[in-house]
């Protein structure tokens, strides 16, 4: 039996599908043009304020995102959002465990999220989604893969006054401290990852 056919059998071949050299699940980094952007940048020590998973849907690329709402994004329109239009793409070293099935799952795991409003706390549920928990969510319950890091929100930066306003704008005079979170910068650190394009 020749390796491909065996490939085939256990679902790693044909390869996952790619499209400008993207593969489906990587994931894609950029700054953000957000009002909330900078005060991200400053809690996280990182540029990277969004983050997004690759697909395909009948060929031609898209992102699954959380803004408001959480949607399907066609993948031109996602990197003219970033400043400057960059984007910085990340892919697991191994990508064994993405077979087809897994990436369809994932797939199923991300559109049930799809109409979701955008989670300004960043609380960590289902009822609305922010950008680095969706993206975590899709790989851990799609792929059975815990990407990045869940950090509590005291284990970042609060101290420059960008982010002591958005702070009290969202919560007031109690700020959720042991509240679990993952940003995007923890997901980009990864040691998991590497970076295909930057």
């Amino acid at each position: 039996m020749t390796r491909w056919l065996v490939l085939f059998l256990i679902g790693l071949w044909p390869p996952a599908a790619e499209a400008g050299g993207l593969r489906e699940g990587d994931l894609l980094f950029q700054t953000s043009r957000s009002s909330q952007s900078k005060a991200i940048a400053l809690a996280t020590k990182s540029p990277f304020t969004h983050v997004g998973v690759f697909t395909l849907r009948d060929g031609k690329p898209y992102v699954f995102e959380a803004v408001q709402p959480v949607k399907l994004t066609p993948l031109a329109a996602w990197q003219r959002r970033g400043v400057g239009g960059k984007m910085t793409v990340r892919r697991l070293a191994d990508v064994t465990p993405l077979t087809r099935e897994v990436l369809e799952k994932m797939r199923e795991v991300a559109q049930g999220l799809v109409g979701k409003d955008y989670d300004t706390a960043f609380a960590w549920d289902d009822e609305r989604m922010y950008c680095s928990e969706l993206v975590y969510k899709i790989y851990a319950r799609g792929a059975g893969i815990e990407l990045g890091q869940v950090q509590k929100l005291r284990d970042f930066d609060l101290t420059h006054p960008e982010v002591q306003k958005k702070l009290r704008e969202r919560y007031g005079e109690q700020v959720p401290l042991d509240m679990d979170v993952i940003s995007p910068q923890a997901l980009f650190d990864d040691p998991r990852l590497v970076t295909i394009d930057d």
